[in-house]
Parts: C-alpha cells; structure tokens; sequence
C-alpha cells in the first residue's frame, strides 16, 4: 500500500500550523448511533479513537424521537446494537424507571411488547443515556458542538486524507476516517462519488425507483381535495404545500428527496404534558389542504403516536397531510449550514404550527380536535430544546456510490451480496416525495412505497467504502452505497449500529494490515464480526417464493406492471404468486378500486386468458373479472376462495381473440364483491388455431 499524506484543504498548512492537531488511529465524524457503535468498537480493538459530533447530543435519531424502533425481524440484530437494546431492557427492568404508569400497564398496551433480554420501544433520554454511557464506560473521547468546515477540499490526485479540520480551526489526525453523519458531509469533502434523489428504474434494473404515480396509494388522499384557492377556479392559483409541476412519468427518475419530519415525543399526563406553543411566523393558510381534507373526511389520521414507556409516544407521520413536511427538503442534502439551519427552522415552524392549528383552531373537525388537544409535548424530554427534538428526521440525503450499489434486488434476494457485513430486514420504505394538483382539480402525493414480504438480506462490505480509485481510508456506514428504493429499506437505526461497528472493525483491520479500505482481506473481517456476535446469514423462516414471470408460458403481467385505482395494499401472506407479492383491496372501497393490466401481445391470434391469485377464506366468491378482446368486452365472475387449477396458482377466463393495433387488457374490479379481491398476475397463452 502507498502511504500518501493528503491535508483535506488547499492551503491548510499555514492554519493547521497555528491550530491545535490532535492525533488518533479512527476520527469518527457523526455522534449517530452508528457513530457511537464504532467507536465503541475501536476502542475495544486497542486502537485510539476520536467521535466527533456537529450537535450538542450523542445518538442521532435514536435519542431524537425515534424511540419506536424499525426493525423488521429482531433476530438479524446483533453485536452492539443489540447490546444497546438490552440496556434499555435493563433501565426498564428497574422499577424507578417507571414514573407515569407501571412496566405492566405499558407492556399491556404496546403491542411492541418486549422481549426476555431486550426492549425496542424507550424514551428519547434513555436513549441518550445509554449511548453517554457507552462512550464513557470505553473511554471515548466525544467532542461536541464542532462542524466540519466544508469550504476545504482535497488535491484530487490525492487518496488519502491525513486530517479533517472544523471550522473552529481544530484540526484531527488520523489513520482511519468513519462519516457517521446522516448528511454525508465527509464523504463530499473527501470528493467520493455519490447520487441525491431517485434514479431511473432503468439504472440498476428496478421497479420501485423514480417516480411512483402508480403506487401512490398509502398515505394518500382518500376523497377528493380541490387544490385551487377558490374551489374549482384554477385561474385563482394552487394553495399552499401543493405544487404546480407535472409529477413525472413513473420509473423517471428525479432530484427530489422523501420528506422528512421531527419525531415528537408527545405525552397525555396533565403534570409532564407541555401545551403547544403557536410558533413564530404562523400562518394558518399552510393548513387549509388539510382542512378542507378534515371538513370532508373527519376520521382521517393526523399522526401516529406510537406508545412510548410513561404514557409518551413516538409520534410519527400518518395519513395525507401530517407531520411530513413534504416537497420542503430537495436542496437540505448539498446545502451549506445556514441553508440548512433555515431548512430545519421551516420543518419546525411547519410541525410546531401544525399541532397548534389541530389543537386551536375553531374550523377544525372536533374529532381530529379532540384527539390533538389530549396529547402536548412531554415536560422532562429534550429539556435543552423547549421540549422540541433536537434531530429533525433525515430519512435520506446523499448515498455513496461505490463499487457495490445495494438495490431492489439485493432486497427481494434476486442478488446476494458475497460479502456480508449486516443483515437488513426492513420493508422498502420510502415516504412521499411530493404533493401536486393533478389533470382532474384534486390534490395527490406521490412518492410513498411500501414492499416487503421478503427475508432479512445481507449488506455488502463493498457498499460502504468508496470505489477504487477514490478516498482509500474512509468508510461510509450512514450514507452508504444504495439506491434510493433500496436505502429506504436499509435506513433503519439498528441496521446503522451495525453497519458502524463493522466499519470500525474494518477500519482497524486496515491500521493493522497497512492496506487501503477497499483491499482488506475479507474472510479476516468476517471472523471478528461474527466472534463479535454480529449476524452476517439468514438461517430463519423465508417467505414463500413467488413465481418467476419469465418462466412461465406466452406473456404474463405482473402487479408491478399493472395500473391500480384506489388504494391496494401488498401483501405476501398467502401463495402462491407471482415475482414478489400480490395486491388487495382489503375488503374496503368496494367499486372504487379496480386493477388494469394491458399486454402488447407478439402476434394476432387468440389467447387464453388466466388470472393468477393467493385462495383464502377470507376471499370474494363473486370477483368480476373483464376481458377486454378483439369481438368486444366479456366479464367473468372468479371465486376466489377456490384453489386455482392451472399450476396451482391460475385459473382460465376463457379464450379470446386479440389484435396487434391495440393492447389487450383486463380489468380485476371489486364492485359489490363479498370478500378480498386479489390482483396478482395475468397471463395470455397463446393457442393453436383448429
């Protein structure tokens, strides 16, 4: 290996030669949780080790609200994350522990529950106490309150970096660097490779990338909603938080970024329970989208208040307008820090005015009134903010791009990474993107999407250093190599500690072997991850395997391929199906919802028809079915709780004749159906003439 000096900014020499330089083997930039995890794990791998966090409290957004932890299966967390976990379980094993009710009360009303040795649901300062604890029981040397200066660059044809300097004029040396951080600031300065918003479905191959106006049917308008200041007049120009662009074309892939949100920690105990405050610059016409959704739909979710130990939440976006601050955050993942600041001071204006308009404003619907009024932020949580969370919620920024990029397929296990380091577990999650008024004068989100059904997946070492070539010592556990679809997936907290501690475990590793990040020897590092309790292979339960698309005869049409009206839920729970789950109308809406799927078939001629789907009790008996052919239209009434004949998974609808100047097409539609209709797959067969 080529030991390279590189100072992190052109002309740092005269101040670097007037600041003060400490010197470690591993700076760690980002006091996260995954922060917190590596150094932890350096320090018990004998090496020196500094964590350094812009902020004033260690944890990231496990400190920060985020007490409801995303975990998707528990038994793919382990080493130190798990330990974390199983602090909390001790600090609630203790009776002192419980102020406002006692460990049985909670326990009887969370279905999150807990287990033997450890607990996923806490307050945000347990949290923070445990990662202070952590840090201080190994040593560790934590800075506070010092940011990067981000204005300093690297010589380019340089690989290593010798320091990283703040803009108080500190300066780090080290051997190894770790960005913690949920921006990815260290890796922009050390000019690695990277991608901000949605790529192309067509990039890695993916169908849940780019533009989702298809799917946009969770955590959506469930009436309609006029976008227009005067109802109906477009010429009076679109309300507030409702765009004027075209959304897209589904697959495209765009600038835009999830939106993100503060996780209040919100509490129903008159003595702990601060009112909301009507914020600085409040203007109740940011709401009136959502009230004109409340006054047609009073029942309509506001939020999600995840029960916390001592009668607290972990409140959560919920429903169509909530606590996403949609469409308000494109520029924050590039942004210098006064953008930023005036990001975040917009998101907080935005929640705080929020929870004061539900709370007081007289137009509200009393139902959603009521409900806000019975909660205000808890007295004894984040005491050095008013009550208020000190991380806004940066579901996703920058992502590295290295030579290994996570995607859907890793996810679904179409690819399996030969270079494990962590386990992800966690649906494909994305949240929406942005909210615009559509061609028919109602308002839309687009961008949310939720697809699991799939075993927990190993994430590669490669995903989390940079490409050959590039910065030769840092490594990237927070941003890491992934796509957009896929980071929704991995951007769990547990899966960050773990992504941490084995990016510290590598980083020693180098130190020891004297080799670049990306050259280390593998099956060494897998040795001490695995002796360190982490779980690097999935050994439990799988989920049923869909049927492979391509294997089957003439053409079939996925669900992914398919046009839905209405909002269907994914689902993997029975089989069999096609590729990677199927869609439901959960008995509900019925006649509102329908499923198109169109095919360009090869050739004239005609077709038998098939229609896949997942039998149960619980299906419609009587799912009209429309075949829409070359002689017209025919419909036919499919049971569904009846086991399909055709390879177990189809049934036949009959055998058509089609043309090549138009698509032939079939409609699953729910109206006046007596159970579940399933929309999985359709599949045109092509038969001889006679």
């Amino acid at each position: 290996m080529r030991a390279i000096a590189v100072w992190l900014a052109l002309g740092c020499a005269a101040t670097c030669a007037a600041a003060r330089i400490e010197e470690h083997d591993v700076v760690i930039y980002g006091g996260t949780s995954a922060g917190v995890a590596a150094a932890v794990q350096v320090a018990r791998m004998g090496k020196r080790v500094i964590l350094i966090e812009p902020g004033r409290s260690l944890g990231g957004l496990s400190s920060g609200g985020l007490g409801a932890t995303d975990i998707g299966n528990k038994a793919a967390v382990g080493g130190i994350a798990r330990e974390f976990y199983g602090r909390v379980a001790q600090h609630y094993a203790n009776e002192a522990a419980w102020v406002h009710e006692t460990r049985e009360e909670y326990l009887s009303r969370s279905p999150r529950g807990a287990d033997p040795d450890t607990m996923w649901t806490f307050e945000p300062h347990v949290a923070e106490g445990i990662f202070q604890d952590l840090a201080r029981a190994h040593r560790v040397p934590v800075v506070l309150g010092e940011r990067l200066d981000r204005a300093q660059r690297p010589p380019t044809r340089l690989r290593h970096m010798t320091e990283i300097v703040m803009e108080s004029g500190r300066v780090f040396r080290g051997r190894m660097f770790i960005d913690a951080t949920y921006e990815g600031d260290l890796m922009a300065v050390a000019r690695v490779s990277y991608a901000v918003g949605r790529e192309p479905n067509a990039l890695y191959g993916e169908t849940l990338n780019g533009v989702q106006t298809a799917r946009a049917v969770h955590h959506q308008f469930t009436v309609p909603v006029d976008p227009y200041f005067v109802a109906g007049e477009s010429t009076s120009g679109l309300l507030p938080r409702v765009g004027d662009h075209d959304p897209g074309q589904d697959g495209q892939g765009d600038h835009r970024v999830q939106a993100y949100c503060f996780r209040m920690c919100l509490t129903d105990v008159p003595e702990n329970r601060a009112a909301y405050r009507r914020p600085k610059g409040y203007d109740p016409r940011q709401y009136e989208v959502l009230l004109r959704y409340l006054t047609a739909a009073p029942t309509a979710a506001t939020s999600h208040n995840v029960l916390m130990p001592n009668r607290k939440t972990d409140t959560n976006n919920n429903g169509a307008f909530s606590t996403d601050n949609i469409g308000m955050n494109y520029d924050y993942p590039d942004a210098d820090y006064e953008t930023r600041r005036r990001i975040i001071r917009d998101h907080e204006r935005y929640q705080k005015g929020l929870m004061w308009f539900l709370a007081n404003d007289p137009r509200v619907p009393k139902q959603a009134h009521d409900e806000a009024s019975r909660w205000g932020l808890a007295r004894d949580e984040f005491r050095r903010t008013d009550h208020w969370p000190h991380q806004l919620y940066i579901r996703e920024a920058r992502r590295m791009v290295g030579d290994y990029v996570m995607t859907e397929h890793d996810c679904r296990g179409a690819h399996i990474a030969e270079d494990p380091i962590a386990l992800a577990a966690y649906t494909m999650d994305s949240h929406n993107v942005q909210r615009y008024g559509d061609a028919e004068g109602h308002v839309r989100n687009e961008g949310d999407v939720q697809v699991g059904g799939f075993a927990p997946y190993p994430i590669s070492y490669g995903s989390i250093v940079p490409r050959h070539g590039e910065c030769a010592n840092l490594l990237v556990p927070v941003c890491l190599s992934a796509s957009h679809i896929a980071y929704g997936s991995i951007r769990m907290e547990p899966v960050f500690m773990i992504l941490g501690q084995s990016a510290a475990t590598a980083a020693v590793q180098a130190i020891e072997e004297q080799e670049d990040i990306q050259d280390i020897d593998y099956p060494r590092l897998r040795e001490r991850l695995l002796a360190d309790k982490q779980v690097l292979a999935w050994s439990g339960p799988r989920p049923v395997r869909g049927l492979e698309a391509k294997a089957l005869a003439g053409v079939v049409v996925d669900d992914e391929q398919a046009t839905f009206t209405g909002a269907w839920a994914t689902s993997t729970a029975n089989g069999p199906f096609v590729a990677a789950g199927y869609r439901h109308d959960g008995n509900a809406g019925k006649g509102e919802k329908s499923a198109r799927f169109e095919a360009a078939l090869p050739s004239a001629g005609r077709y038998e028809v098939r229609l896949c789907y997942a039998p149960n009790a619980n299906r419609a008996t009587n799912v009209p079915v429309t075949i829409e052919h070359a002689d017209g239209g025919a419909t036919v009434l499919v049971n569904q709780q009846q086991a399909p004949a055709i390879d177990g998974a189809f049934v036949s609808l009959g055998t058509y004749g089609f043309t090549t100047d138009r698509p032939a097409v079939v409609i699953v539609g729910t109206a006046d159906t007596d159970g579940h209709v399933i929309a999985d797959a359709v599949q045109f067969v092509p038969v001889a003439d006679p």
